[in-house]
């Protein structure tokens, strides 16, 4: 019959226009800095990353997982079929039917997500989004109506010349949806740059169960230092902000959205999209910053990001909690953008704003933040009677004490450690005057050559002495040792554990050499640091501590991975952001929902952020100091 060739014709352009605008967006993401990718191993690896690893994230919304699976996979293996039966003609009644039962799982995918999009949450976008259910229908009804006679359920022409001019405008409508949206940017872009920032992953250590949340240190004494254009970036960033799908997850965690602080993760990357490509975000469909209009960005790969596509109070509002992160569906990395640029606003132009430049003054001047003399480090351990690393030159533990050794509040953290460490005999000794800042606060605020001076100086006062593990109960402290130290050639922590002090102390009460009686106090609560937790993987032991006294601990809704941020990470207290609420404000009601009396911390700077919400509120103490008072003290 005239016009049977048509939908095939339509399929086969179609494919072609979509290979072409491929093509473009892959010269966009070229246009990023060189980043090094085993091409081969891992586009082989893609499909074991995109159904395991990717779906352990989509698989925490149940409603969306089971949808995904069915409206992704039903598209993947019908596009597959339709090549088989519509293009290249294969008459297998047999291929015909696995179309139709693939073409079938699509259409139930679609629908549910038609349901989802009648009354979407206000995070997710809308605009094209909203059109893409219906696009996802059409293809799927076009293909099975276009399929039937295949199967031998209708005969060949059946219709006549007006379904298939009708056929014909399905496979335009339901396959264009894909094919522009590959290379021009409509909702499906997201399926092809995101397969590809799977294969090519920057962080390629997170998929298989691991875990990558180190900073990656920047190259000092090049042309600039840190991110000011999108070129800027490596490659595989700009291609991973082309995977994202819009969905407003990591806008919900974010404690400064939440906050009304100018920081939205999603508008964020959708404006380093805009970058990439060029152009205005006018059709940018999402939540704005708080307290910003959608309407006024504008950049492209060479221009300068702060000039007019974000704006510096966007990257400053960031805690860099990782709670957007943890909870992208795509696996995108917001905060090593976030931090790159913020390298460029510091190290470049001293844009650092509020306190941001003294603090830095002071690490570089006296190694610590606050600027006191270096050498009132040890003050706080006048009377406690510990040794120093430069007298004993060896012992089991060392520990490290950070910057709490200048904040009255979080000494009485650490001598309740020393204590339960002196009760459980434990060979334990500390740097003393020669241990200099973690480096944490500079590097979280852009100043990487302080970090990198601070880390490497550190790491030469390390070797020279001889220990099995480094202690600290500071998470701050304690990722840097662990997760970002490694990066600078050092043999001084090869074979040595860093543990925080929660863990340490859960093996002392577990092999016995620490005794504590049971909690005789109220309802008590955990509140998860983000730097143990969501850096490190640590929820367990501070929570069996708790569980060794006796306590049954009143759940906040957000802990463990989800847990909501005290809002003193990432130099923050420091940038000091204006927004409509505190964070640690908002993290103390969602303790005193729990009816909790007392709030179990793990951190320093999270016990000085909920100790600041005003009161009345429950008490605030860190596991240690719980410990300490109940512990049974063995008479020798």
């Amino acid at each position: 019959m005239v016009l049977d060739w048509l939908p095939s014709v339509l399929i086969v352009v179609l494919l072609g226009i979509g290979v072409i605008g491929a093509l473009r967006r892959v010269s966009l993401w070229r246009a990023g800095q060189p980043e090094k990718v085993d091409i081969i191993a891992g586009l082989m690896a893609m499909p074991k990353r995109y159904l395991k690893d990717l779906h352990h994230v989509v698989e925490r919304d149940k409603y969306i997982s089971k949808t995904h699976v069915a409206t992704a996979g039903g598209f993947v293996l019908s596009m597959i079929l339709v090549l088989l039966v519509h293009v290249f003609d294969i008459n297998e009644t047999i291929v015909a039917w696995a179309l139709l039962g693939a073409l079938a799982i699509m259409l139930v995918g679609a629908f549910f997500v038609f349901k989802r999009r009648l009354n979407p949450p206000s995070r997710l976008s809308k605009g094209p989004w909203m059109r893409l259910p219906k696009s996802l229908i059409t293809f799927a009804l076009t293909f099975i109506v276009l399929t039937l006679p295949a199967a031998g359920i209708l005969p060949e022409g059946a219709g006549g010349l007006v379904l298939t001019i009708v056929l014909s405008i399905g496979v335009v409508i339901g396959l264009g949806e894909l094919v522009f949206g590959i290379g021009w940017g409509g909702p499906m872009k997201h399926a092809f740059a995101g397969a590809l920032h799977l294969a090519f992953h920057r962080r390629p250590e997170r998929f298989g169960g691991g875990r990558s949340t180190g900073l990656k240190p920047a190259v000092l004494g090049g042309d600039v230092h840190g991110v000011a254009k999108p070129s800027d970036f490596k490659w595989n960033q700009l291609l991973g902000f082309d995977a994202c799908v819009q969905c407003g997850k990591c806008e919900a965690m974010c404690p400064a959205f939440a906050a009304g602080q100018p920081l939205n993760p999603k508008k964020l990357i959708q404006d380093m999209v805009v970058g990439l490509a060029g152009g205005t975000d006018a059709n940018y469909a999402g939540s704005p910053y708080p307290g910003k209009e959608v309407g006024h960005a504008k950049g492209g790969p060479g221009e300068i990001i702060t000039a007019g596509l974000v704006s510096q109070e966007t990257l400053w509002s960031c805690t860099t909690c990782r709670a957007c992160v943890e909870e992208c569906p795509m696996m995108i990395e917001h905060v090593d953008a976030i931090v790159d640029m913020r390298r460029y606003l510091t190290m470049e132009k001293g844009n650092t704003p509020n306190k941001g430049a003294e603090v830095l003054d002071n690490i570089i001047a006296t190694d610590n933040p606050n600027g006191y003399a270096p050498g009132s480090r040890t003050n706080w351990a006048a009377d406690q009677n510990l040794p120093v690393m430069k007298d004993k030159k060896e012992a089991d533990v060392l520990f490290w004490v950070s910057d709490g050794a200048f904040d009255m509040r979080s000494q009485r953290i650490l001598r309740a450690f020393v204590k339960l460490m002196k009760a459980a005999n434990v060979d334990v000794a500390i740097l003393g005057d020669e241990e200099r800042d973690s480096g944490d606060v500079a590097r979280r605020l852009g100043d990487d050559a302080t970090f990198q001076s601070l880390a490497k100086r550190n790491l030469e006062t390390l070797s020279k002495y001889k220990f099995n593990k480094i202690v600290t109960t500071d998470p701050h402290a304690f990722h840097c040792l662990k997760n970002e130290y490694g990066d600078f050639g050092s043999d001084a922590l090869d074979g040595v554990e860093v543990m925080h002090h929660t863990t340490f102390l859960n093996q002392l009460i577990s092999c016995g050499a620490l005794k504590v009686a049971p909690f005789k106090g109220g309802k008590v609560t955990y509140h998860d640091p983000c730097y143990l937790g969501r850096y490190n993987g640590e929820y367990e032991a501070p929570r069996e501590l708790l569980h060794a006294l006796g306590i049954e601990i009143a759940e906040m809704e957000r802990s463990g991975f989800r847990s909501r941020c005290c809002g003193g990470g990432g130099g923050a207290p420091i940038t000091d952001i204006p927004g409509e609420r505190r964070i640690a404000d908002m993290r103390m009601e969602d303790a005193v929902a729990t009816g909790a009396e007392l709030v179990a911390v793990g951190c320093q700077q999270c016990t000085a952020m909920l100790e600041g919400v005003v009161e009345p509120r429950p008490q605030v103490q860190d596991i240690a100091e719980i410990l300490v008072d109940h512990l049974i003290e063995e008479v020798h």
